[in-house]
C-alpha cells in the first residue's frame, strides 16, 4: 500500500516511523475497550490555516492509511494528539489521557453492574469489565516493550502485538456474546459503547499488520535476528525450574514448591489454597505438584499468576472437576471448570472435566487465555465446548480433547500435536463438528493446526454416528481459520468434511484447509467447495508448522515436551490436497493411529441434524 512517497528511501523511513506511531493507536484502543466513546464531533476549528496543524493531519492520515475505520482513526488521533508530528509526543500524549480515560470508564462499568437485577446481565456486565481488565494490562504491556524497542528485535515486537490486539478483538468479542439470553438493554448499551472501541482495536491491527508486511519484504542486516537459538530455554525459568521441565519422568524425583494432596501428604489439600501461596508477577517458575485424586473446584490462574506450572500424576488420577453450564444461567465463558489467564502457564499429566453432560448444552472445562501456554499428556472431557482456547498462542502435545459440539473452540493460535479427538454420544439427532474457530478480523494470526493428531470415537457415539453425523468443524466467526495435517481420519468423518454455521455464514471468508492426512475419512474428491477451502503450497504449509506459526523454537523448545518444530516424517498413504499429478512429497501423518480401532465401517445416508447454536 503506498503512503505518496515517491522515494523509495522516504517510504522506508516513514513506514518504521508508523510502526512506532502505532502505538498511539494500541493506547488508545486501552481506553476505549472499556466503553468510552469517542465518537463525539468538534467543530474543525482553524486547523486549514496552520501550517503546523496541517502537518499533524497530515502525519495523522499516513498513520491511519491502512485502516479500515479511517474516520474514527483519524478523529481520534486529531483530538488529542495537540498538533504535534512528533510520534513519540503523540504516543506520550495518548497514553497520559488513556490512563484517566479507563479510570472514569471503569467506575461508570460498575455503575451500570450495580443497576442490574438480573443475574445473567450482572454477570455478563461482571464478565465484560474483567475482560476489558486483560485488554488493558496486556496492551499497557506492548506500550512498555514498545518504549523500549531495540531495532533487532522490531519484527519480534510486531508479531507479539498482532497476537495481543488479536487477543483484544476476541475480548471485546465475548463480552458482547456474554449478553446472549439477558434481560432488559443492557448488551445494546454495551454494544453502542464498545463500538469505538472495537472499530480502534481492527484498525491497529491493520496497522500492526501493515508493519509486519513490510518488515518481512525488507532486507535490513541486524532485522529478523531477535530469535533465541532452539537448543535455548528461555531466561526466566531458573535452574531448578529447568531441571524440572526436563526431567523424562513424572517427575517423582522432582521437588516442587507446592504440593496438593487431599490425603493430608502436602501442604494443602485443594488447589485454591495453594494458589493463595503462589508468588504474583514473578519471572520464575513456580511448580505446583497435585497429587492424585479428583479436585471438585472451580479454578482460576490469575492473570498475576506467570511462569506457573502444574504436575499432576497423570491424566486419568489427578483430576479437576466442575459441571457449571449454560443453562442454569452462567455464560458460557464462566462455565470453565479452570481458567488459565496468567502468561508462561504449563500443565502436564492433569485431567480438566466438565461433568454437566449433553443436556446442559454449553459447559467448558478449561478456558485458556494464556500466551505461550503448554499442555502435555493432558485429558479434557466435557460435551459441548469441552476445550475453550480463547486466545493468545497455546501448544498441546500428546492430549485427548473429548466432546460432542463444538469442543474445540475459540480465537486463539493453538497448535495441538500428536493429540486425539474424541467425539461422544451428543443428544438426539445433534451434528458434532468438532471444531469451531473464532476469528473475527482476516489480519489476526490466529487459527487451529491439527499435526500428527488422531480423530476417534467412544462405543456409544458410534452407535448413533447415523443420526448424528461428526464434522471437521465449521465456522464459528467470519474468518475461522482451521488447517488438519497429517491427522487420521477415520470413516465417521462426513464425505463433506465441513459443515456450514447458518446459510452461507462465513463461507467465503473461513480458512480451512487438510493436508496429507490418512485414513478412510481423508479422502477429499467429496469435499465441500466453498471459497474459503484452501489448497496449500509447499511454502503456505511450512508456515503452519510450530516454528514459524507460533514461534515455538522460542517459547516450547527445552520445556521437556515433545515437540517437533516442522513438518513430520513421510507417510506415502497420506491424502493429497492437490492434483495426483503434481503431489507435494515431504508431509505425512505419524504412523501411530492409536484410538483408530473405535472407528466403525462406513459412514452412513445423511439424516435429520439438529443445529445448536453458541453463546458466550
Amino acid at each position: 500500500m503506498s503512503y505518496g512517497y515517491d522515494d523509495d528511501s522516504k517510504r522506508k523511513k516513514r513506514y518504521v516511523i508508523i510502526s512506532i506511531s502505532s502505538v498511539l493507536l494500541i493506547s488508545m484502543v486501552v481506553a476505549v475497550t472499556v466503553g468510552v466513546n469517542l465518537n463525539k464531533h468538534d467543530g474543525k476549528g482553524d486547523s486549514e490555516s496552520n501550517g503546523q496543524i496541517t502537518a499533524s493531519v497530515k502525519a495523522v492520515k499516513d498513520i491511519c492509511a491502512p485502516t479500515d475505520y479511517k474516520k474514527t482513526c483519524e478523529y481520534s488521533l486529531i483530538k488529542n494528539g495537540n498538533n504535534t508530528t512528533d510520534p513519540m509526543e503523540l504516543v506520550k500524549t495518548a497514553f497520559s489521557v488513556t490512563m484517566k480515560q479507563i479510570t472514569d470508564a471503569a467506575k461508570k462499568s460498575q455503575t451500570i453492574i450495580d443497576l442490574q437485577k438480573d443475574p445473567r446481565t450482572r454477570m455478563a456486565l461482571d464478565q465484560c469489565k474483567e475482560l476489558m481488565d486483560y485488554a488493558l494490562g496486556e496492551l499497557s504491556n506492548s506500550f512498555e516493550e514498545l518504549g523500549k524497542l531495540e531495532f533487532h528485535k522490531l519484527d519480534e515486537v510486531l508479531i507479539n502485538l498482532r497476537i495481543w490486539l488479536s487477543a483484544a478483538i476476541s475480548h471485546e468479542e465475548t463480552c458482547l456474546e456474554g449478553f446472549q439470553g439477558t434481560q432488559g438493554n443492557a448488551g445494546e448499551t454495551m454494544k453502542k459503547a464498545l463500538k469505538t472501541a472495537i472499530e480502534l482495536t481492527h484498525n491497529g491491527l491493520a496497522i500492526i499488520s501493515e508493519m509486519s508486511n513490510f518488515v518481512g519484504q525488507i532486507d535490513i542486516p541486524g532485522l529478523n535476528s531477535c530469535r533465541l537459538l532452539a537448543q535455548e530455554i528461555p531466561s526466566w525459568v531458573d535452574q531448578r525450574g529447568r531441571r524440572l521441565l526436563q526431567a523424562a519422568s513424572e517427575y517423582s524425583d522432582a521437588k516442587p514448591d507446592i504440593v496438593v494432596a487431599q490425603d493430608g501428604s502436602g501442604q494443602y489439600a485443594t488447589i485454591n489454597d495453594a494458589l493463595k501461596h503462589v508468588p504474583k508477577k514473578k519471572n520464575t517458575t513456580f511448580v505446583v505438584h497435585i497429587k492424585a485424586g479428583i479436585y471438585k473446584e472451580y479454578v482460576q490462574v490469575n492473570k498475576s499468576m506467570t511462569h506457573l506450572v502444574f504436575i499432576g500424576d497423570g491424566p486419568e488420577k489427578t483430576i479437576i472437576s466442575g459441571s457449571k453450564n449454560y443453562k442454569d444461567g452462567i455464560t458460557t465463558y464462566r462455565t470453565a471448570t479452570v481458567a488459565i489467564v496468567g502468561d508462561y502457564f504449563i500443565a502436564k499429566n492433569i485431567g480438566f472435566v466438565n461433568t454437566a453432560g449433553a443436556i446442559k448444552h454449553q459447559a467448558v472445562a478449561i478456558r485458556v487465555q494464556s500466551d505461550e501456554s503448554i499442555f502435555f499428556n493432558c485429558r479434557f472431557d466435557g460435551y459441548q465446548d469441552t476445550l475453550y482456547a480463547h486466545s493468545h498462542r497455546q501448544f498441546y502435545r500428546d492430549c485427548t480433547i473429548s466432546g460432542t459440539i463444538d469442543f474445540l473452540f475459540g480465537d486463539a493460535a493453538a497448535v495441538f500435536q500428536n493429540c486425539t479427538l474424541l467425539v461422544r454420544k451428543p443428544l438426539p439427532n445433534q451434528a458434532c463438528p468438532i471444531t469451531a474457530h473464532g476469528r473475527k478480523d482476516v489480519r489476526e494470526s490466529t487459527g487451529f493446526v491439527f499435526q500428527g493428531c488422531t480423530i476417534a470415537g467412544e462405543p456409544d457415539y458410534l452407535a448413533v454416528k447415523e443420526t448424528s453425523k461428526a464434522y471437521l468443524g465449521r465456522p464459528w466467526k467470519e474468518y475461522s481459520r482451521t488447517i488438519i495435517m497429517n491427522t487420521f481420519i477415520p470413516d465417521f468423518i462426513q464425505p463433506q468434511g465441513w459443515q456450514p454455521w447458518l446459510g452461507n455464514f462465513g463461507l467465503d471468508t473461513l480458512f480451512y484447509s487438510e493436508v496429507q492426512n490418512t485414513g478412510p475419512g481423508a479422502a477429499l474428491a467429496n469435499r465441500v467447495t466453498w471459497p474459503g477451502i484452501k489448497t496449500l503450497s509447499n511454502e503456505e504449509i511450512l508456515k503452519f508448522t510450530p516454528d514459524q506459526y507460533i514461534q515455538g523454537d522460542v517459547w516450547v523448545h527445552g520445556k521437556g515436551v515433545p515437540y517437533t518444530p516442522g513438518l513430520l516424517a513421510a507417510n506415502p498413504n497420506a491424502a493429497t490436497t492437490i492434483p495426483s499429478n503434481s503431489a507435494a512429497p515431504g508431509f505425512s501423518s505419524f504412523t501411530d493411529t492409536s484410538g483408530a480401532g473405535s472407528v466403525s465401517p462406513a459412514a452412513s445416508p445423511q439424516g435429520s441434524i439438529k443445529m445448536v447454536s453458541k453463546s458466550n
